[in-house]
């Protein structure tokens, strides 16, 4: 006998007040963003900079990631269809690793490149840096109290805002170079900034990656006990033993459980049933630290179980 979720929740797919917000606020911190890595990209060119360089692919990188984010924030309004039961709910996942990965990537060049100019230095124009950096730094602090309403909504707007963030701390150390080289005219400062860049994206992006990673692999969720999720469940009245117990998550504010619960043989003539799914959920949805709105019980008499193929613990 199956029991399945018998309650109305809200996953996530209606929000669209706050979808609707991140979408602007995405939209704004993209212009902003590919407005000033078009201008460092000229000025690199200018200047000859490293760091305004590596700041520039870092800023490209952030566009790219910016656009990615505005387009998964686009798709996850979409309703659930019959072909995508969840809608888009995953697609935030998949555009933070890509995202992640685009930063990584700059990060080990930057550092690369860095060692390198530090060996061999290069000619670099002090005072065009400097204006770049403050002016990237402006467009970034904007962008970042653009996105800061947003950063907690999703791992997509986590990873947009890092973004953000990553590019101001860049552009402070832009400007922390041009200012050494302006006044002592040592261009290795530049260098040194490109690899302080790197220093700041890699830790990062290899932690957006991590978590990712942990969703697309459908680990339990940090924070989650699965074997405390256990004996709760066990302890309930009638239940007799708990196997097949998965959590894992949809998306980062997705959580979702399976369990299949054997239960006395006499709750399927007493009808204890009912009354016992409803204090399944109860607990699954306000005990734990993470609470879990879409869970669905198999409730089932205790030698139903040597009939299950592939019964995990």
């Amino acid at each position: 006998m199956s029991h399945d979720h018998g309650h109305s929740h809200d996953h996530g797919h209606g929000h669209d007040h706050g979808a609707g917000a991140n979408r602007t606020r995405l939209a704004i911190a993209f212009g902003l963003t590919a407005t000033v890595f078009l201008a460092e990209v000229v000025m690199a060119l200018v200047t000859g900079s490293l760091a305004l360089l590596v700041d520039a692919a870092h800023m490209l990188t952030d566009t790219a990631g910016l656009g990615i984010a505005l387009f998964a924030a686009t798709l996850m309004a979409r309703p659930p269809t019959n072909r995508r039961t969840w809608g888009f709910a995953r697609i935030e996942v998949l555009a933070a690793g890509a995202q992640a990965t685009i930063l990584l990537a700059v990060g080990i060049f930057a550092f690369v490149e860095g060692v390198r100019r530090l060996i061999i230095p290069a000619d670099v124009e002090g005072s065009g840096m400097l204006a770049m950096g403050v002016i990237g730094l402006i467009a970034n602090v904007i962008a970042i109290f653009v996105l800061v309403g947003g950063r907690d909504s999703n791992l997509n707007m986590r990873a947009a805002f890092l973004e953000v963030v990553n590019d101001a701390l860049g552009s402070v150390a832009v400007i922390i170079g041009a200012v050494v080289i302006f006044f002592t005219g040592w261009t290795r400062a530049d260098a040194i900034a490109g690899i302080l860049i790197a220093a700041l994206i890699a830790p990062r992006a290899v932690r957006i990656l991590r978590e990712a990673g942990s969703v697309l692999m459908e680990t339990v969720p940090d924070g989650l006990d699965l074997d405390d999720v256990r004996r709760h469940l066990e302890a309930k009245p009638h239940v007799m033993g708990v196997h097949d117990l998965h959590v894992s998550r949809i998306g980062t504010r997705l959580p979702v459980l399976t369990a299949h619960i054997v239960v006395e043989e006499e709750c399927f003539t007493r009808g204890c049933n009912p009354k016992l799914l409803d204090a399944l959920q109860r607990c699954v949805a306000e005990h734990f630290p993470i609470p879990i709105e879409h869970s669905t019980f198999q409730i089932e008499p205790p030698n139903h179980r040597h009939h299950e193929p592939g019964v995990h613990h």
